[in-house]
């Protein structure tokens, strides 16, 4: 069983400027590899991809540099997309890096992604056989579209299935554009992340249809499991978090159950077995 996402920090260390109120207090402190591992392989985690939180190159180097220690089997990190230097910057990183990821969620530009310096280091990115992590909302969706189907030799990654409004229970038009991003073959999704856009008063019932539709749109082979962990705490705890996602799969046949939890991310980023 691999885990697609969850994310390692001290906030005590280095300061998270999007843990901006009251509502992240669980989340600050230290949240470490062995404090991961404790909550994951229980659960019968044997791996893990690690994904950045900051835009920070120091953050990234720190990443790879524990990236030994089990479960982690590959981090995706961050690097300025934008700067003139991207192929450089990537073959100076040593590691088990398999993808770039930037906070796209935060610009204000919601055509970001659409910049010609930001193409540009993404070209970058897949020519250097790394993945990138697409982390929107609606606001940036079309941009993520657009640029999906303007760089087919770039394989991306969707996070938390695009940040659907589940607590407001917005079907419309995120179940359109995942479709369509369905149907561009350079693209995975991770069903992660889903239990911190739901209500507070979740149940299985509100999240399990859009779980249900990733996985008609997608298909199992581009559909890998993500916990979100520490974030997904705020919300469930971990065993939680993987029951849902087992529900999601309930019908499903063990192959199949296979692909989302461990041959999607193992094929998709090129870790393990």
């Amino acid at each position: 069983m691999i885990d697609a996402h969850q994310h390692l920090w001290d906030t005590a260390v280095r300061d998270y400027a999007w843990m901006d109120g009251p509502w992240a207090d669980p989340l600050r402190g230290r949240f470490d590899v062995t404090r991961y591992a404790e909550a994951a392989e229980p659960f019968g985690v044997e791996g893990s991809i690690v994904v950045q939180a900051l835009h920070s190159a120091e953050e990234t180097r720190e990443l790879l540099a524990i990236a030994d220690a089990r479960p982690i089997e590959g981090v995706v990190g961050w690097i300025d997309l934008t700067a003139a230097d991207v192929a450089d910057v990537i073959a100076g990183l040593s590691g088990p890096l398999v993808g770039i990821r930037h906070q796209v969620q935060d610009e204000p530009d919601p055509g970001w992604l659409c910049r010609e310096d930001v193409r540009r280091g993404l070209r970058a990115v897949g020519e250097a056989g790394l993945v990138y992590d697409l982390l929107v909302k609606p606001p940036q969706a079309d941009a993520a579209l657009e640029t999906v189907r303007a760089l087919p030799e770039v394989s991306f990654v969707l996070d938390h299935a695009g940040k659907p409004d589940i607590a407001g229970g917005v079907w419309e038009p995120w179940a359109s554009w995942i479709a369509s991003l369905a149907a561009l073959p350079n693209v995975a999704v991770k069903v992660s992340g889903l239990v911190t856009e739901a209500a507070a008063d979740w149940k299985p019932a509100d999240i399990l249809p859009y779980a249900a539709h990733v996985l008609e749109a997608f298909r199992p082979e581009r559909v890998m499991f993500g916990s979100d962990w520490p974030v997904c705490t705020l919300a469930a705890p971990y065993g939680t978090v993987v029951d849902l996602a087992a529900a999601a799969v309930d019908g499903l046949s063990n192959d199949e159950r296979s692909e989302v939890f461990g041959g999607t991310a193992c094929r998709v980023y090129g870790i393990g077995g």
